[in-house]
């Protein structure tokens, strides 16, 4: 049966998170992973950013209260910044690192040994 896009998408952030399991498994039980169309206005500015791009890939949450820590990836800008499948998988890959390596206070080379090879 055909999978809609939004399916597939959802299945390559799955399988970034699948592929940090094996050495961060006790940090990333705790932490929901989802993803949203694109980012709520309240993380759109419309000055000056430190980043090259205005629109964010994802986020995270640190747990709070009864609210447990999320990862968030926003499937639109994805989508519409990847010039094919592959390229899309390595950025969703990349960003669920960043958002990984925000929550825990590390940086992406240290969840990712491989990250800044595909930079």
């Amino acid at each position: 049966m055909a999978r809609s896009r939004s399916e597939r998408f959802d299945d390559l952030v799955l399988d970034a998170v699948d592929r940090l399991r094996p050495r961060w498994e006790r940090q990333l039980s705790a932490v929901e992973f989802a993803v949203e169309e694109v980012p709520p206005l309240s993380e759109l500015d419309d000055g000056p950013r430190l980043t090259s791009d205005p629109i964010p890939f994802g986020r995270a949450d640190a747990a709070s209260g009864q609210n447990p820590a999320a990862v968030v990836v926003y499937r639109r800008p994805l989508e519409a910044r990847a010039r094919d499948r592959d390229t899309l998988g390595a950025m969703v890959h990349d960003t669920v690192v960043e958002q990984v390596a925000t929550l825990l206070g590390l940086s992406p080379e240290t969840v990712d040994p491989g990250y800044d090879d595909r930079r």
